[in-house]
């Protein structure tokens, strides 16, 4: 059964998750030829291990702490926070905190 993804024109929920964090799941938000969007939920400790995707991204900490290692570097993403990649980028995430982020992707399409 396929997930039910936003369509055009719908208002979406991306607000912080408050008390319901620790039980609320991952979700697809929208997904089309062109872009991906997901609210990804991390428990404190789970580590998202370095991945790249090939489109550009963002990454936005919508609630919680998340430790984000990229370019050799490692930054403490908060609440507000947000990063962008270039399409490639190898990054990681390890939460600190339970915590809630809006990820966007453009897929990358070959000319």
């Amino acid at each position: 059964m396929a997930l039910p993804h936003a369509s055009s024109g719908q208002l979406i929920d991306v607000r912080p998750l408050g008390s319901q964090l620790t039980s609320a799941p991952s979700r697809a938000i929208l997904k089309t030829s062109g872009l991906e969007l997901m609210h990804m939920v991390l428990p404190a400790g789970r580590t998202v291990p370095e991945h790249r995707v090939p489109g550009e991204c963002t990454i936005q900490c919508i609630e919680g702490s998340v430790e984000l290692t990229s370019h050799g570097n490692t930054q403490l993403m908060r609440a507000g926070d947000l990063v962008y990649f270039e399409g490639g980028v190898v990054h990681a995430l390890h939460a600190q905190e339970d915590s809630s982020l809006l990820v966007t992707i453009l897929m990358k399409h070959e000319a």
